[in-house]
């Protein structure tokens, strides 16, 4: 990686749900508060693993395009159908809605607001931008910009999210680096011009083992988003070769 790289990247752009957020404690206890006696957990990891391929569903044609909570209404039904679990609307509601409340990571908010006084940092997330704001406020996340999906109509790995957001920001996709914790999303990312860079969160499914490795074509690997503030901080002090 040379050492002019990093001065060139004007805007982050955060993947949220894992990468900013821990969709687990949030889900798995907003699960157990509204169906008790089942196991959550289980039940948030099978909710999860069905968000990708109904997006991909949407994107491919088969499905017209719908925000996300309606999305993820449909996948949650059909969960509470695999565990013979029946939810009324308001249980559903919740449910849903708990997605704009799921915490943060430790380290999420204050590496935010580091990386904030050098580049514009924006949400690239599947997510709505009224879901984002939500999400932002309830965490304290100091985003300068919400990419929500509603903006382009599209869902990640869609490249009009990638670069809708360059084109937004009226930057080239090169001055644009995504930040994930999900190699694919990095690779889409790549294959439209950003950068990347790959965030660790081994916790991530509650425990369950994940594959942190990222891969040698991501521009910088990082542990957590302070990390990552402060190995972009040294890059951009280095002199340009």
């Amino acid at each position: 990686m040379s050492a002019d790289l990093h001065p060139r990247v004007k805007v982050l752009a955060f993947d949220t749900f894992g990468t900013v957020t821990d969709w687990f404690t949030g889900i798995s206890g907003a699960v157990q508060a509204t169906v008790p006696g089942i196991d959550a957990a289980a039940f948030a990891k099978e909710w999860r693993r069905r968000y990708s391929p109904i997006l991909a569903r949407v994107e491919s044609g088969e499905l017209p395009w719908r925000r996300l909570d309606d999305l993820q209404t449909e996948t949650l039904h059909d969960v509470a159908t695999l565990y013979d679990v029946s939810l009324d609307d308001a249980q559903a509601r919740s449910l849903v809605r708990a997605w704009r409340t799921i915490p943060g990571w430790p380290d999420a908010a204050d590496g935010l607001r580091r990386l904030k006084r050098d580049h514009i940092i924006c949400a690239l997330s599947n997510g709505t931008v009224a879901l984002l704001t939500d999400m932002a406020r309830h965490n304290g996340f100091p985003w300068d910009v919400i990419g929500g999906s509603d903006l382009w109509r599209h869902y990640k790995p869609a490249r009009e999210t990638y670069c809708g957001l360059a084109d937004l920001l009226e930057v080239e996709p090169a001055e644009v680096m995504m930040v994930a914790t999900h190699q694919s999303d990095l690779d889409a990312a790549r294959s439209f011009g950003l950068r990347t860079a790959f965030i660790e969160r081994p916790d991530e499914w509650g425990g369950d083992e994940k594959d942190d490795s990222g891969s040698p074509d991501n521009d910088v690997h990082a542990t957590d988003l302070l990390d990552l503030a402060r190995q972009l901080s040294r890059s951009e002090s280095a002199p340009l070769g």
